[in-house]
C-alpha cells in the first residue's frame, strides 16, 4: 500500500505509551502507513518503530519479560544514577542488542519522523530529526522522553534538553504547519483529561532542581495551562471533523506502571480499539 499523505501525531505518557503502540501495530499490520509522523516523549519511541516498521517492538520494549532486563532502577541506582529508569538498557543495549532496532529500514524511509524536545536553554520545544547517524537518533529519542526530575537532562549536539512534552505535549498546531490535509492524533489519557496545576512545594522543587535553566522552569510551570489550551483545540478540531483523534475508552495505567499484565491489557486495548475504528478512520481519509 502506498504511504499516505498525512501527518500522524503521538502523544508521550511513559508506559502508558503502550496503548499507543497496540494502535500502530494493528495500523502497521495493516499496512497503512503515513508520510508524516511526530513522536513526542514515550509516542517518539512508538514514532521511530513505526517508520522502522516493527510491530511488536515497542511493545516488548515496554513489557520486558525478563527480571534482568527491568528498565527501572532500585532505590541505590537511582541516587546513583539520578534516574528512575535505566535509560542505557532502553536506549543503548533494547535497540543494539537485545530488542535490535532496523536502522537501515528507518534511514531509508520515505517517511519523515520527527521527534519533540524541550530545549532547557529557550524553553522552547524542538522538532528534531536524523537520517544517518544511529548513535544521536537515539539520544533525541531518549531526551525527548527524559522525564524531569525523574531522568537526567540530555545533551545533544552541546545543547541539553528534557522531554518533549515540557513544551509541546500534543503538537498539532506544528501537525498543521506541515501541510497535510489529513491529521491523526493518538492520545493516552481518557477523553476530558485536563492537567492539574502543579501544587507549590512541587513548583518550588522544579525551581530549585533547574535554576540554572529559568526558561524551561517557566515552561513547566505553565505546562498545565498549554495542555489543557490543546486539548481544548483537539476538542474543536475533532469535532469539525478536521482531524481523527483515537483515545484510550478504560482507565489508563499508570505513568510508571510495573505490572506486565496491566501493560500488556493496556496495549491490547489499543490494539482492539484501533482495530473497531480502522473503517472510521479509512472514512476519514477518504473525504
Amino acid at each position: 500500500m502506498a504511504i499516505k499523505k498525512a501527518t500522524l501525531v503521538l502523544e508521550g505518557g511513559a508506559t502508558r505509551g503502550v496503548f499507543t503502540s497496540g494502535v500502530l501495530d494493528y495500523l502497521m499490520e495493516q499496512d497503512f502507513y503515513t508520510s508524516n509522523v511526530i513522536g513526542v516523549s514515550a509516542g517518539s519511541c512508538n514514532a521511530v518503530d513505526y517508520v522502522s516498521k516493527q510491530p511488536g517492538r515497542t511493545r516488548d520494549c515496554m513489557i520486558p519479560t525478563e527480571k534482568s532486563n527491568s528498565y527501572y532502577y532500585g532505590v541505590r541506582d537511582f541516587f546513583r544514577e539520578k534516574s528512575v529508569m535505566n535509560m542505557d538498557l532502553i536506549f543503548e543495549k533494547f535497540p543494539n542488542e537485545l530488542i535490535p532496532f532496523d536502522f537501515d529500514t528507518y534511514f531509508n524511509s520515505e517517511m519523515k519522523c520527527e521527534i519533540v524536545t524541550t530545549n532547557c536553554i529557550t524553553g522552547k520545544a524542538e522538532y528534531m530529526t536524523e537520517d544517518h547517524d544511529r548513535e544521536r537518533l537515539m539520544k533525541i529519542c531518549r531526551a525527548s522522553c527524559s522525564m524531569p526530575l525523574l531522568t537526567p537532562i540530555v545533551n545533544v549536539d552541546g545543547v541539553p534538553y528534557l522531554d518533549g512534552g515540557l513544551a509541546d505535549s500534543v503538537p498539532v498546531r506544528h501537525a498543521r504547519e506541515i501541510g497535510n490535509e489529513k491529521i491523526i492524533v493518538v492520545l493516552t489519557k481518557n477523553p476530558g483529561y485536563r492537567k492539574k496545576t502543579p501544587s507549590p512545594a512541587l513548583q518550588r522543587i522544579y525551581r530549585r532542581a533547574y535554576k540554572s535553566y529559568p526558561n524551561v522552569v517557566r515552561t513547566i510551570l505553565r505546562r498545565s495551562f498549554m495542555y489543557n489550551r490543546t486539548m481544548n483545540h483537539i476538542d474543536q478540531l475533532e469535532k469539525k471533523g478536521e482531524i481523527f483523534v483515537l483515545r484510550p475508552l478504560v482507565k489508563p495505567v499508570s505513568r510508571l506502571e510495573r505490572n506486565g499484565d496491566a501493560l500488556l491489557s493496556f496495549y491490547e486495548h489499543g490494539y482492539k480499539l484501533m482495530e473497531r475504528k480502522m473503517d472510521a478512520l479509512m472514512e476519514y481519509m477518504a473525504k
